[in-house]
């Protein structure tokens, strides 16, 4: 399958219901993910405002980077290409941070990322807990990672996600306000099969220092080498 480019989406964009908070590390994580992808061979294609990508360009295939936030204003026919191409192999979704907190109104965008944001109460250091220490994204991180990041609640996680990295137990004060145990617990890192497409995310990289970190560089390098296949 042919894969020669990598869309790196960084725009941000008011949800329905107000403006959605922007991420001051997105020129830097732009910058880290562009030089991913061309060590991965990959051109990469910085995409700030949506409505300047072509559909077309989605159609012929590579990686969508998402490091998205708010409603992002997806034409009705560039959800059509998109989740298309996932699912017949030419398009793969490496997911960053905030992604999960995108797209409100799309109910298929669930499905490509994996799960739904539904809130942080903590901000704070904690050991993740390396579950599949063979994947590309994990393998260099021994059995627990030191992080210090935003700690993310999901809905609906799919069934068929594969938690590569999760909050330790024992790690998050559950007396904070809005601290509260989700079904699908505390996971980090997933992936999975769209069809014939692959997603990875991680919910890690709020912070500069996570984009000057070798541990959380390569982490993001194995998911996008194991979403190519």
């Amino acid at each position: 399958m042919q894969r020669h480019r990598m869309f790196i989406v960084t725009q941000v964009a008011p949800y329905p219901d107000g403006p959605a908070g922007v991420h001051g590390v997105l020129a830097q994580a732009s910058t880290a993910l562009a030089e991913l992808a061309a060590m991965a061979g990959l051109e990469p294609r910085v995409v700030s405002e949506v409505t300047r990508l072509p559909s077309s360009d989605i159609e012929r295939g590579g990686v969508l980077a998402l490091f998205t936030i708010g409603e992002t204003p997806w034409s009705q026919v560039q959800r059509a290409a998109i989740s298309t191409t996932v699912s017949d192999g030419r398009l793969a979704v490496l997911g960053i941070h905030s992604a999960t907190d995108a797209c409100r109104g799309w109910d298929e965008y669930q499905a490509l990322l994996g799960a739904r944001f539904d809130g942080h109460p903590w901000t704070q250091d904690f050991l993740a807990e390396v579950v599949d220490p063979t994947h590309p994204s994990t393998q260099h991180l021994g059995e627990a990672w030191h992080c210090r990041d935003e700690v993310y609640l999901f809905r609906g996680l799919r069934d068929d996600a594969m938690v590569l990295l999760r909050v330790a137990p024992g790690q998050l004060d559950m007396d904070v306000p809005g601290a509260r145990t989700p079904e699908c617990g505390f996971p980090l890192a997933w992936c999975f099969n769209e069809g014939g497409g692959r997603s990875f995310y991680t919910a890690l990289g709020h912070f500069p220092h996570a984009w000057e970190s070798p541990d959380y560089l390569r982490h993001v390098e194995g998911g996008l080498s194991w979403v190519l296949g």
